[in-house]
């Protein structure tokens, strides 16, 4: 009797473990099905909310995307407390811009962005980095799967890894961790809505259109488009020293070129133009688009360019590391200004 109840127990047991191997998907699985989706998907629609802690104080921005199928993007990051600093990613059949509406400025890119660097904002860009990594851990919590990969930022060495949450019944990114050398988390992208096969017109990735968008907004509000130059310096100097600021009148504004000398020697220049253009335009650049969490910019050689507060920067040295560089680009915000 006991023997048949044992048998009849393991019987059991073995069943339910069974069914519950049955009702669960294992990685691979998640992978395909979330690769076949982003394959017969017509594009998607998104909002998110990124949080950033790698300065001082912590930096929030709004991100809408919008992605057509095979190859249109438009990604909006916006910081509400920093209207002006506003951003458009574009992505059309003429290239890769760089939009900063409230200056009706554009940098044009020749670039294969997005495929050159992950993205945690891009579904396919996720999906990208769990293929690629064969030592990704997973698992399944109650409502997500979990991936944990490793990253590929050509731009920041300092966030190996990030964690992937994708919702069970969507297959879609709801949460996204990236994380530094400690696996702690440094950056959160929280996505609030995920609407798959929205319909698109071909004005939705048009340049010009959204640059007009913003000048009516402007003028449908009063809003002045002259501003105040603010000198702004770096925190981090990778040890060269101010040297000497000369500042200079320019028909279109004020430079201001500063000069960092020591070991890592570097010039930062700073171009205040004393009233925004009344026509879109942009410029070409043929540097790699780069994220230097304040804005978009461009580093090609050995030099960096970005827009920020209505001021051009430019950072040139010959002694930098492509690594020092970016670190001096992006701490150029993060210190009072004088």
């Amino acid at each position: 009797m006991i023997k048949r109840l044992t048998i009849t127990l393991v019987v059991v047991l073995s069943a339910t473990m069974l069914l519950q191997a049955c009702g669960e998907k294992s990685q691979e699985s998640v992978m395909k099905r979330m690769d076949k989706q982003l394959q017969e998907m017509k594009g998607y629609k998104t909002r998110a909310e990124m949080r950033m802690n790698t300065g001082k104080e912590e930096q929030v921005y709004q991100i809408e995307v919008w992605h057509k199928k095979d190859d249109f993007y438009r990604v909006a990051l916006s910081n509400e407390a920093d209207e002006k600093n506003n951003q458009i990613i574009l992505k059309n059949e003429d290239g890769v811009f760089v939009v900063t509406p409230a200056l009706e400025k554009s940098f044009k890119f020749q670039s294969d962005w997005p495929e050159n660097s992950s993205q945690s904002y891009l579904y396919q860009s996720l999906l990208n980095d769990i293929q690629q990594d064969k030592e990704s851990r997973f698992e399944a919590t109650e409502t997500h799967y979990l991936f944990t990969t490793k990253t590929n930022y050509q731009s920041n060495n300092n966030l190996p890894y990030q964690e992937i949450y994708v919702d069970k019944k969507t297959f879609t990114p709801v949460l996204v961790k990236v994380l530094d050398t400690d696996e702690k988390p440094v950056v959160e992208v929280k996505f609030e809505q995920f609407q798959l096969n929205p319909e698109f017109t071909e004005k939705d990735f048009a340049l010009d259109d959204k640059h007009q968008t913003d000048k009516e907004k402007a003028e449908n509000t009063g809003e002045q488009t002259e501003q105040v130059f603010s000198i702004m310096y770096p925190e981090y100097t990778a040890g060269a020293e101010l040297l000497e600021e000369k500042e200079m009148t320019i028909e279109s504004g004020t430079r201001l070129i500063m000069t960092y000398d020591g070991e890592k020697a570097f010039t930062l220049i700073q171009e205040h133009k004393d009233a925004v253009p009344s026509s879109a335009n942009y410029t070409e650049v043929s540097g790699e688009m780069i994220d230097l969490g304040h804005s978009i910019g461009a580093i090609s050689n050995n030099m960096i360019e970005w827009t920020y507060n209505g001021t051009d920067f430019y950072l040139a040295s010959d002694q930098l590391t492509r690594e020092e560089l970016i670190e001096v680009a992006k701490s150029v915000v993060m210190q009072d200004v004088k």
